[in-house]
């Protein structure tokens, strides 16, 4: 079995994964297509329509000031999205550029990046996120930057653990002995053979990214109203959350299926991309 066929038979089996595949696909089509989806736009304030429970015309009810929470959760699923792929793929390529030269180099280099990786995860992630937006406008851009430049470590140490594995095997040795320089062999040979775990924590990533962009925003400390995001919505709603809980429940859904869905994927890609994983079936 080659290769390809293994890792798409091993995804197969994963059947939490095909699902969350589908309802990740699902819900993201939905939140681009908002603008053809939404019956309202998602600033239209209707003071007479003021906290309405779900019904025909509103089909997850209205928040504070009568606007459309359907619309809202669509739109601001285009901005947390956009927020958590955005920073998993800055952290995804800033871990695993100092992962690669880290684990290539070795020494000198090595021993700097990794302690510079240790300090970077010495620091607490949401606190400085709340000191940093505190002072930048938060914009989903600005956001993506900041949660992805604080992302970056896990995936720096997965990958220089597998670079430093793959750099003594025999295909590395004959590169070295035909001559390739070393930034031929690192994205030839080392890149393409690490790839699997770098795509696994990039998925994680994003889920990751998702939640603290959440966490911020119900601070009131991410992207502001009147601009939806999952976060700044369930801010908005925390006042009522006994009384109108449809504020709630479903910026709240939109959270939980995200993130599980992505957790589920890259479970299941981690397994697919497992040579022991697939050679013990």
């Amino acid at each position: 079995m080659s290769e390809r066929s293994g890792f798409w038979a091993e995804l197969s089996r994963h059947r939490l994964a095909l699902a969350s595949v589908v309802v990740l696909g699902v819900l993201s089509a939905a939140c681009l297509g908002a603008p053809l989806l939404a019956p309202y736009a998602f600033d239209a304030i209707d003071l007479s329509s003021i906290q309405q429970a779900p019904s025909e015309d509103h089909l997850m009810g209205t928040d504070d000031l009568g606007r459309d929470l359907f619309t809202r959760v669509l739109y601001g699923g285009r901005v947390s999205l956009l927020i958590g792929v955005l920073s998993a793929v800055l952290a995804t390529v800033l871990g695993s550029a100092v992962g690669v030269v880290a684990g290539f180099y070795g020494r000198a280099v090595d021993n700097v990046l990794m302690r510079m990786t240790d300090v970077a995860y010495a620091i607490p992630t949401l606190p400085l996120l709340i000191v940093l937006a505190s002072y930048t406008e938060a914009t989903a851009v600005s956001m993506a930057v900041v949660v992805g430049l604080l992302s970056w470590m896990t995936t720096a140490r997965v990958v220089r653990g597998e670079v430093l594995s793959l750099k003594e095997m025999a295909f590395v040795e004959a590169a070295r002995s035909l001559g390739a320089s070393s930034g031929r062999i690192i994205w030839r040979h080392l890149l393409p053979n690490a790839l699997g775990p770098i795509v696994v924590g990039a998925t994680l990533a994003v889920g990751n990214a998702i939640i603290l962009e959440s966490s911020l925003s119900f601070l009131g400390l991410g992207v502001q109203p009147p601009t939806p995001t999952w976060g700044n919505m369930l801010m908005d709603a925390q006042a009522t959350m006994a009384t109108k809980p449809w504020l709630t429940i479903f910026p709240g859904l939109a959270i939980l299926l995200t993130v599980l869905a992505v957790n589920f994927i890259g479970d299941g890609l981690q397994d697919a991309l497992d040579p022991s994983a697939r050679s013990s079936r």
